[in-house]
Protein backbone atom coordinates (compact mmCIF):
# COMPACT_ATOMS: atom_id res chain seq x y z
CA UNK A 1 0.00 0.00 0.00
CA UNK A 2 0.75 3.41 -0.58
CA UNK A 3 2.60 4.97 2.51
CA UNK A 4 1.61 8.65 1.21
CA UNK A 5 -1.92 7.95 1.15
CA UNK A 6 -4.15 10.23 3.63
CA UNK A 7 -6.63 8.71 5.11
CA UNK A 8 -9.81 10.25 4.94
CA UNK A 9 -13.76 9.69 6.19
CA UNK A 10 -15.42 5.85 6.15
CA UNK A 11 -18.39 7.41 3.83
CA UNK A 12 -15.52 8.65 1.75
CA UNK A 13 -14.18 5.15 0.59
CA UNK A 14 -14.94 3.29 -2.74
CA UNK A 15 -15.42 -0.31 -3.43
CA UNK A 16 -15.12 -0.13 -7.74
CA UNK A 17 -16.98 -3.68 -8.75
CA UNK A 18 -16.11 -5.00 -12.18
CA UNK A 19 -18.43 -7.82 -12.97
CA UNK A 20 -19.43 -9.35 -16.47
CA UNK A 21 -18.93 -12.82 -18.13
CA UNK A 22 -15.72 -14.79 -18.70
CA UNK A 23 -12.85 -13.67 -21.05
CA UNK A 24 -14.93 -10.38 -21.73
CA UNK A 25 -11.29 -8.82 -20.51
CA UNK A 26 -12.46 -7.31 -16.57
CA UNK A 27 -9.01 -7.77 -15.75
CA UNK A 28 -7.57 -5.33 -18.30
CA UNK A 29 -10.31 -3.06 -17.31
CA UNK A 30 -10.05 -3.71 -13.55
CA UNK A 31 -5.76 -2.86 -14.10
CA UNK A 32 -6.15 -0.25 -15.76
CA UNK A 33 -8.64 1.81 -13.35
CA UNK A 34 -6.40 0.51 -9.86
CA UNK A 35 -3.77 2.11 -11.46
CA UNK A 36 -5.42 5.51 -12.16
CA UNK A 37 -6.88 5.53 -8.52
CA UNK A 38 -3.60 4.16 -7.32
CA UNK A 39 -5.77 0.71 -5.96
CA UNK A 40 -4.87 -2.48 -5.33
CA UNK A 41 -7.53 -5.77 -6.92
CA UNK A 42 -9.18 -7.61 -4.78
CA UNK A 43 -10.43 -11.27 -6.91
CA UNK A 44 -14.29 -12.38 -7.35
CA UNK A 45 -13.47 -15.38 -9.20
CA UNK A 46 -14.07 -18.39 -6.69
CA UNK A 47 -11.78 -20.41 -9.08
CA UNK A 48 -8.97 -18.18 -9.18
CA UNK A 49 -8.78 -18.70 -5.45
CA UNK A 50 -7.24 -21.95 -6.06
CA UNK A 51 -3.39 -22.15 -5.85
CA UNK A 52 -2.98 -25.51 -8.07
CA UNK A 53 -5.53 -24.55 -10.51
CA UNK A 54 -3.66 -21.77 -12.67
CA UNK A 55 -4.26 -22.24 -16.49
CA UNK A 56 -7.71 -23.56 -16.45
CA UNK A 57 -8.87 -20.80 -14.65
CA UNK A 58 -7.32 -17.89 -16.57
CA UNK A 59 -5.39 -16.35 -13.91
CA UNK A 60 -3.87 -12.89 -14.19
CA UNK A 61 -0.41 -13.19 -15.34
CA UNK A 62 2.79 -12.47 -13.68
CA UNK A 63 3.10 -9.14 -15.63
CA UNK A 64 -0.36 -8.25 -14.84
CA UNK A 65 -0.13 -9.08 -10.76
CA UNK A 66 3.43 -7.32 -11.02
CA UNK A 67 1.78 -3.87 -12.41
CA UNK A 68 -1.04 -4.14 -9.94
CA UNK A 69 -1.54 -5.61 -6.14
CA UNK A 70 -3.75 -9.10 -6.61
CA UNK A 71 -5.38 -10.33 -3.46
CA UNK A 72 -7.26 -13.82 -3.04
CA UNK A 73 -5.73 -15.38 -5.57
CA UNK A 74 -4.32 -18.27 -4.79
CA UNK A 75 -5.24 -18.12 -1.18
CA UNK A 76 -6.77 -21.57 -0.70
CA UNK A 77 -5.44 -24.98 -1.86
CA UNK A 78 -8.29 -27.67 -3.28
CA UNK A 79 -7.57 -29.77 -0.66
CA UNK A 80 -9.97 -26.63 1.19
CA UNK A 81 -13.12 -28.75 2.30
CA UNK A 82 -15.33 -25.85 2.07
CA UNK A 83 -14.25 -22.15 1.21
CA UNK A 84 -18.03 -20.59 1.40
CA UNK A 85 -18.92 -17.12 0.00
CA UNK A 86 -19.66 -16.68 4.13
CA UNK A 87 -16.20 -17.23 4.22
CA UNK A 88 -15.40 -15.16 1.45
CA UNK A 89 -17.03 -12.01 3.00
CA UNK A 90 -15.97 -12.09 5.93
CA UNK A 91 -12.47 -12.18 5.04
CA UNK A 92 -12.67 -9.78 2.33
CA UNK A 93 -14.26 -7.50 4.53
CA UNK A 94 -11.46 -8.13 7.38
CA UNK A 95 -8.98 -7.00 4.57
CA UNK A 96 -10.66 -3.97 3.29
CA UNK A 97 -11.05 -2.70 7.34
CA UNK A 98 -7.47 -2.33 7.32
CA UNK A 99 -7.03 -1.63 3.70
CA UNK A 100 -9.14 1.72 3.88
CA UNK A 101 -7.38 2.64 6.43
CA UNK A 102 -4.08 3.69 4.14
CA UNK A 103 -6.01 3.98 0.65
CA UNK A 104 -9.77 5.19 -0.38
CA UNK A 105 -10.42 3.16 -3.37
CA UNK A 106 -10.58 -0.58 -3.86
CA UNK A 107 -11.18 -2.02 -7.10
CA UNK A 108 -12.96 -5.82 -7.26
CA UNK A 109 -13.16 -7.94 -10.10
CA UNK A 110 -14.38 -11.77 -11.15
CA UNK A 111 -17.69 -13.08 -12.29
CA UNK A 112 -18.80 -15.08 -9.31
CA UNK A 113 -22.21 -13.35 -8.60
CA UNK A 114 -22.38 -15.14 -5.54
CA UNK A 115 -18.80 -14.32 -3.86
CA UNK A 116 -19.47 -10.31 -5.12
CA UNK A 117 -22.83 -10.23 -3.81
CA UNK A 118 -21.83 -11.95 -0.33
CA UNK A 119 -19.49 -8.70 0.20
CA UNK A 120 -21.67 -6.13 -1.42
CA UNK A 121 -24.97 -6.61 -0.25
CA UNK A 122 -24.40 -9.18 2.50
CA UNK A 123 -24.61 -13.60 2.58
CA UNK A 124 -27.42 -14.89 4.36
CA UNK A 125 -27.26 -16.08 8.32
CA UNK A 126 -28.76 -19.18 8.89
CA UNK A 127 -29.52 -20.51 12.41
CA UNK A 128 -28.26 -23.53 14.32
CA UNK A 129 -26.29 -25.41 11.14
CA UNK A 130 -24.26 -27.68 13.45
CA UNK A 131 -20.54 -28.54 11.90
CA UNK A 132 -20.63 -32.60 12.20
CA UNK A 133 -23.86 -33.14 10.28
CA UNK A 134 -23.10 -30.19 8.18
CA UNK A 135 -19.72 -32.17 7.47
CA UNK A 136 -22.02 -35.53 7.03
CA UNK A 137 -24.25 -34.06 4.87
CA UNK A 138 -21.56 -31.80 2.50
CA UNK A 139 -20.34 -35.62 1.79
CA UNK A 140 -23.11 -37.49 0.90
CA UNK A 141 -24.49 -34.11 -1.44
CA UNK A 142 -21.04 -34.68 -3.15
CA UNK A 143 -21.97 -37.72 -4.34
CA UNK A 144 -24.96 -36.69 -6.11
CA UNK A 145 -25.32 -35.92 -9.70
CA UNK A 146 -27.28 -32.38 -11.34
CA UNK A 147 -30.40 -34.47 -11.92
CA UNK A 148 -30.99 -35.74 -8.25
CA UNK A 149 -30.30 -32.66 -6.69
CA UNK A 150 -32.88 -30.56 -8.49
CA UNK A 151 -35.78 -33.26 -7.76
CA UNK A 152 -34.99 -32.76 -4.07
CA UNK A 153 -34.39 -29.41 -4.14
CA UNK A 154 -37.72 -29.00 -6.14
CA UNK A 155 -39.69 -31.78 -3.67
CA UNK A 156 -38.60 -29.80 0.04
CA UNK A 157 -38.35 -26.27 -1.56
CA UNK A 158 -40.43 -25.84 -4.74
CA UNK A 159 -40.39 -21.62 -4.21
CA UNK A 160 -36.46 -21.66 -3.64
CA UNK A 161 -36.33 -23.95 -7.09
CA UNK A 162 -38.36 -21.70 -9.12
CA UNK A 163 -35.91 -19.11 -8.45
CA UNK A 164 -32.45 -20.43 -8.65
CA UNK A 165 -29.96 -21.12 -10.91
CA UNK A 166 -30.95 -24.97 -12.29
CA UNK A 167 -27.94 -25.89 -13.23
CA UNK A 168 -25.53 -24.64 -10.21
CA UNK A 169 -24.97 -27.71 -8.38
CA UNK A 170 -22.66 -25.56 -5.96
CA UNK A 171 -26.45 -23.34 -5.28
CA UNK A 172 -28.50 -26.31 -4.88
CA UNK A 173 -25.90 -28.06 -3.16
CA UNK A 174 -26.08 -25.02 -0.66
CA UNK A 175 -30.14 -24.82 -0.27
CA UNK A 176 -30.08 -28.23 0.77
CA UNK A 177 -27.38 -28.37 3.26
CA UNK A 178 -29.35 -25.59 5.01
CA UNK A 179 -33.22 -27.37 4.76
CA UNK A 180 -31.28 -30.76 6.00
CA UNK A 181 -29.16 -28.93 9.03
CA UNK A 182 -31.85 -26.66 10.18
CA UNK A 183 -35.04 -28.68 9.17
CA UNK A 184 -36.59 -25.74 7.71
CA UNK A 185 -37.13 -24.36 3.96
CA UNK A 186 -34.22 -22.73 2.59
CA UNK A 187 -36.89 -19.60 1.29
CA UNK A 188 -37.84 -19.22 4.10
CA UNK A 189 -34.23 -18.27 6.39
CA UNK A 190 -33.11 -16.47 3.46
CA UNK A 191 -32.95 -12.69 4.70
CA UNK A 192 -33.07 -10.80 1.52
CA UNK A 193 -32.26 -7.76 3.08
CA UNK A 194 -29.07 -5.60 1.40
CA UNK A 195 -26.50 -5.37 4.68
CA UNK A 196 -25.25 -1.57 4.72
CA UNK A 197 -21.07 -1.37 4.23
CA UNK A 198 -18.95 1.40 5.63
CA UNK A 199 -17.97 2.02 2.18
CA UNK A 200 -19.42 3.35 -1.15
CA UNK A 201 -19.82 0.74 -3.80
CA UNK A 202 -19.75 1.24 -7.54
CA UNK A 203 -21.00 -1.63 -9.99
CA UNK A 204 -19.15 -1.61 -13.78
CA UNK A 205 -20.44 -4.54 -15.48
CA UNK A 206 -18.76 -5.41 -19.25
CA UNK A 207 -21.05 -7.12 -22.00
CA UNK A 208 -20.71 -8.13 -25.76
CA UNK A 209 -23.41 -9.01 -28.61
CA UNK A 210 -22.75 -12.91 -27.88
CA UNK A 211 -21.78 -13.94 -31.18
CA UNK A 212 -18.43 -11.57 -30.46
CA UNK A 213 -17.93 -13.46 -26.67
CA UNK A 214 -18.82 -16.82 -28.35
CA UNK A 215 -15.78 -15.95 -30.32
CA UNK A 216 -13.22 -14.63 -27.55
CA UNK A 217 -14.42 -17.38 -25.61
CA UNK A 218 -13.33 -19.96 -28.24
CA UNK A 219 -9.76 -18.19 -28.76
CA UNK A 220 -9.24 -18.27 -24.96
CA UNK A 221 -9.62 -21.92 -24.50
CA UNK A 222 -7.50 -22.36 -27.26
CA UNK A 223 -4.62 -20.33 -25.59
CA UNK A 224 -5.22 -22.34 -22.90
CA UNK A 225 -3.97 -25.47 -24.64
CA UNK A 226 -0.80 -23.28 -25.72
CA UNK A 227 0.14 -22.56 -22.31
CA UNK A 228 -0.41 -26.01 -21.24
CA UNK A 229 -3.67 -26.95 -20.63
CA UNK A 230 -3.77 -30.40 -20.93
CA UNK A 231 -0.15 -30.93 -18.95
CA UNK A 232 -1.74 -29.08 -15.69
CA UNK A 233 -5.49 -31.28 -15.50
CA UNK A 234 -2.90 -34.19 -15.93
CA UNK A 235 -1.14 -33.13 -12.68
CA UNK A 236 -4.19 -32.87 -10.96
CA UNK A 237 -6.10 -35.85 -12.30
CA UNK A 238 -4.83 -37.80 -8.79
CA UNK A 239 -7.52 -35.46 -7.35
CA UNK A 240 -10.52 -35.65 -9.69
CA UNK A 241 -12.47 -36.42 -7.30
CA UNK A 242 -12.48 -32.68 -5.34
CA UNK A 243 -15.37 -30.37 -5.31
CA UNK A 244 -12.89 -27.55 -6.83
CA UNK A 245 -11.80 -29.23 -9.36
CA UNK A 246 -15.47 -30.28 -10.89
CA UNK A 247 -15.63 -27.26 -13.22
CA UNK A 248 -15.39 -26.40 -16.89
CA UNK A 249 -12.07 -26.85 -18.24
CA UNK A 250 -11.16 -29.99 -15.95
CA UNK A 251 -13.75 -32.31 -15.97
CA UNK A 252 -14.24 -32.77 -19.89
CA UNK A 253 -9.80 -33.75 -19.90
CA UNK A 254 -10.56 -35.65 -16.74
CA UNK A 255 -13.14 -37.63 -19.11
CA UNK A 256 -10.62 -37.61 -22.01
CA UNK A 257 -7.57 -38.71 -19.91
CA UNK A 258 -9.91 -41.74 -19.11
CA UNK A 259 -10.50 -42.90 -22.23
CA UNK A 260 -14.31 -41.93 -22.44
CA UNK A 261 -14.11 -38.89 -25.01
CA UNK A 262 -11.87 -37.95 -27.93
CA UNK A 263 -9.46 -35.10 -27.77
CA UNK A 264 -11.69 -33.06 -30.03
CA UNK A 265 -14.62 -34.08 -28.25
CA UNK A 266 -13.17 -32.50 -24.52
CA UNK A 267 -11.85 -28.99 -26.18
CA UNK A 268 -15.81 -28.77 -27.97
CA UNK A 269 -17.39 -29.52 -24.98
CA UNK A 270 -14.79 -27.05 -22.97
CA UNK A 271 -16.05 -23.79 -25.42
CA UNK A 272 -19.67 -25.05 -25.19
CA UNK A 273 -19.61 -25.35 -21.23
CA UNK A 274 -17.90 -22.54 -20.96
CA UNK A 275 -20.07 -20.22 -23.53
CA UNK A 276 -22.99 -21.74 -21.26
CA UNK A 277 -21.39 -20.39 -17.78
CA UNK A 278 -21.36 -16.98 -19.57
CA UNK A 279 -24.80 -17.25 -19.97
CA UNK A 280 -25.49 -17.97 -16.50
CA UNK A 281 -23.28 -15.14 -15.08
CA UNK A 282 -24.91 -12.57 -17.04
CA UNK A 283 -28.24 -14.09 -16.16
CA UNK A 284 -27.05 -13.65 -12.50
CA UNK A 285 -25.70 -9.98 -13.11
CA UNK A 286 -28.83 -8.65 -14.82
CA UNK A 287 -30.81 -8.74 -12.27
CA UNK A 288 -28.89 -6.53 -10.47
CA UNK A 289 -29.82 -2.97 -10.89
CA UNK A 290 -27.20 -1.55 -10.01
CA UNK A 291 -24.36 -2.75 -12.47
CA UNK A 292 -24.40 -0.14 -14.90
CA UNK A 293 -23.16 -1.36 -18.44
CA UNK A 294 -20.90 -1.07 -20.86
CA UNK A 295 -18.60 -2.69 -23.33
CA UNK A 296 -15.08 -3.34 -22.67
CA UNK A 297 -13.82 -1.06 -25.30
CA UNK A 298 -15.62 2.31 -23.67
CA UNK A 299 -12.62 2.74 -20.68
CA UNK A 300 -13.07 6.95 -21.01
CA UNK A 301 -17.25 6.54 -20.72
CA UNK A 302 -16.27 3.80 -17.34
CA UNK A 303 -13.71 6.21 -16.40
CA UNK A 304 -15.86 9.40 -16.50
CA UNK A 305 -18.77 7.68 -14.42
CA UNK A 306 -16.78 6.16 -11.65
CA UNK A 307 -14.60 9.98 -11.71
CA UNK A 308 -18.32 11.37 -11.22
CA UNK A 309 -19.93 8.93 -8.59
CA UNK A 310 -16.38 9.34 -6.42
CA UNK A 311 -16.65 13.05 -6.68
CA UNK A 312 -20.35 12.80 -5.38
Amino acid sequence: MDSNSQPVSRNSKQLIVICGPTAIGKTSLAIEIAKQYNAEIISADSRQFYKEMKIGTAKPTEEQVAEVPHHFINNISIHTKHYSAGKYEFEVLEFLEKYFQEKNIAVMVGGSGLFINAVCSGFDKFEKEDDNQLYVTRKFLNEKNLDWLQQEVERLDPEYFEKVDKKNPVRLKRALEIIYTTGKKYSEQRIGKKTERPFNIIKIGLNLPREILNGRINNRVDEMFGQGLLEEVKELYINKKLQALETVGYTELFNFIEDKISFEDAVALIKQNTRNYAKRQMTWFKKDDGVQWFQPNQYDEIAALIGSKIAN
